[in-house]
């Protein structure tokens, strides 16, 4: 059953008011995106607008060699560790970093193996809630988190303090066993190097582990590094002004090669209009363009397109234990015909008749135009053991058969009343959420569904709040493996299935067993099973493996992107 719905691509008019940002010159790159920047502080941040500010302005020890994503290049050290040049030793649980000498952090102070070491223990100790941290802590440590009940686990201190020390100019890092995709988690943001003597001053760790606990979890919002920053990279902060703009200036004192641009500008223009209207003007020298704006943005003279393959799934995950207090997305919190139950989706016949309500093969030709590829699973294609099963296929019939056995046949007698919400300004996503909403108000007059909008900076709050009965969202690899998808999405730990409220004692044991299996065949069949888990439980609906796209003014010179980061804009890139 197929149906066709012109509000499935959303036409938004918006009446455009001039804007002061200035008119582009030689030296100054200036770009626009609809995320806005959450945090700076590495330890934190876990998005992809804070991400990408945060690598403009810190430096790491390794990067990808090019668009490869299994090769290394050394930045902060002098060379890429391998087995070959001793760097990897121990059986692949010792890697040793020699430290490069020279570098200045932007406030002058001079890069020493300390504030490596610092760096990375700090960042393991504070381990905010819904950060990053898990992926250093489970590849140096063997656990994924510093905290049980609230409080700090018996002996973790202890495991991230030998985990990194200092051998004279080398940092060498212990694990308690090899861990296939580490050396891409050094790439990660969240390996960011910092000023030790200046993070102190600032009121971050103070360098003791007796004091770790004090530091540990740090209140949300008030990082004391979540709006300031101090790295070593070819450009430094020069202003934030909160969902408007980041300035980026080059730092003349940095080490490596200078950069051709001076000054860099992040422009926050959720609106699409403003952006294709200032880009049409000469005013931005780049923007990203969703792929139902693609058409349009062809239509553009003195424009060059750049299409990147990336490693991205985007998912309509279903909540299963929504927060009820004060929650106008639930309505009246009951199942009484205006609202819904806070554990709706814990039915599985909810979540099954969902599925068959988004035609994401009607979605990916006529919102994506046919840029991405369609996933039963969320592991994204370019992975390895990434596989097409069986999924859920757009039948309206089959729908209402579920919806009609969910809650004892309450939810079709009863009806319901919810809002879906998405993040401001990503069309794609909205498209998404029109689509879901109007296919499931069609299988019974009494389904009542909203689609409503908010800003990135609170979205990524909220759904971590469970305020939201469906959330959509999207991931791309923090390191090119399995492991950081479908741990990711599924395990009751992981950074999305922790906030689905959905535990299931199969799927974490496989979660874990993959990242441990070293046997290509074993773990090539755990992944395998965890696909297929992800489609019994219905656990979300995947909207898609999206293109990335970029629109560049004609002269602008761009290196070619890594697939990792087709939605990073790295100042150091671009030239003019």
């Amino acid at each position: 059953m197929k149906k066709k719905v012109s509000i499935f691509i959303v036409c938004i008019i918006i009446m455009v008011l001039p804007l002061s940002v200035g008119a582009a010159s030689k030296d100054t790159f200036k770009w626009a995106q609809i995320g806005t920047v959450g945090t700076i502080d590495p330890a934190k941040a876990y998005d992809d607008a804070s991400m990408g500010t945060i690598w403009n302005i810190y430096e790491t020890l390794i990067w990808y060699d090019g668009t490869n994503t299994e090769k290394f290049v050394p930045v902060l050290a002098t060379k890429a560790p391998t087995v070959k040049n001793g760097g990897i030793s121990d059986g692949g649980k010792k890697i040793t970093f020699n430290i490069r000498k020279g570098v200045k952090f932007h406030n002058g102070n001079t890069l020493t193996p300390e504030d490596v070491e610092y760096s990375l223990e700090r960042a393991m100790i504070c381990d905010p809630s819904g950060g990053p941290m898990w992926m250093l802590l489970e590849a140096l440590t063997g656990t994924g988190g510093t905290r049980k009940d609230g409080k700090l686990k018996a002996g973790i201190v202890d495991k991230i303090a030998k985990a990194v020390e200092v051998e004279g100019d080398n940092v060498v890092i212990r694990m308690p066993a090899p861990y296939p995709p580490i050396m891409s988690i050094f790439v990660s943001s969240l390996c960011s190097i910092i000023d030790k003597e200046w993070s102190i001053k600032q009121g971050c760790w103070d360098g003791k582990y007796e004091n770790a606990a004090k530091f540990n979890n740090p209140e949300g919002g008030k990082e004391p590094l979540g709006k300031i920053s101090n790295g070593t990279a070819p450009y430094r902060l020069k202003e934030w002004v909160p969902s408007d703009r980041i300035v980026y200036q080059r730092f003349e004192g940095y080490w490596g090669e200078k950069p051709k641009i001076k000054t860099g500008i992040r422009k926050y223009i959720p609106e699409w209009s403003t952006r294709k209207l200032m880009m049409q003007s000469g005013d931005l020298a780049m923007m990203p363009v969703q792929a139902s704006q693609l058409p349009e943005v062809q239509e553009m003279k003195n424009l060059r397109i750049v299409e990147t393959p990336t490693l991205f799934v985007t998912t309509a995950f279903f909540s299963q234990k929504i927060e009820a207090s004060g929650n106008p997305n639930i309505g009246s919190g009951k199942l009484d015909g205006n609202g819904i139950p806070p554990d709706f989706f814990s039915d599985i016949n909810v979540r099954k008749a969902f599925q068959h309500c988004f035609d994401a093969k009607l979605y990916m030709e006529e919102v994506a135009n046919g840029k991405g590829k369609i996933l039963t699973a969320p592991l994204p294609a370019g992975l390895p053991f990434q596989k097409d099963f069986k999924g859920y296929d757009f039948d309206l019939k089959k729908a209402a058969k579920y919806m009609k056995e969910a809650y004892k046949g309450q939810v079709w007698e009863k009806g319901f009343k919810m809002t879906i919400l998405h993040n401001t300004g990503n069309d794609m996503r909205q498209a998404a959420a029109h689509m879901i909403a109007e296919n499931v108000m069609e299988l019974n007059p009494k389904f009542k569904i909203d689609v409503a909008h908010v800003e990135w900076k609170d979205y990524w709050v909220k759904y971590r709040q469970h305020i939201y009965p469906i959330f959509i969202i999207g991931w791309f690899a923090d390191f090119a493996d399995p492991h950081n998808f479908l741990h990711t999405f599924m395990n009751s730990e992981g950074d999305y299935g922790k906030h689905i409220m959905f535990k299931d004692a199969e799927i974490d044991r496989l979660t874990a067993a993959g990242i441990k299996e070293t046997r290509t065949a074993e773990r090539r069949k755990i992944y395998h099973q965890l696909q297929k888990l992800w489609i019994k439980h219905a656990l979300g609906i995947n909207v898609g493996q999206p293109m990335g796209i970029r629109a560049y003014r004609k002269d602008v010179k761009a290196r070619k992107i890594n697939s990792q980061f087709a939605t990073i804009i790295l100042l150091r890139n671009h030239g003019l």
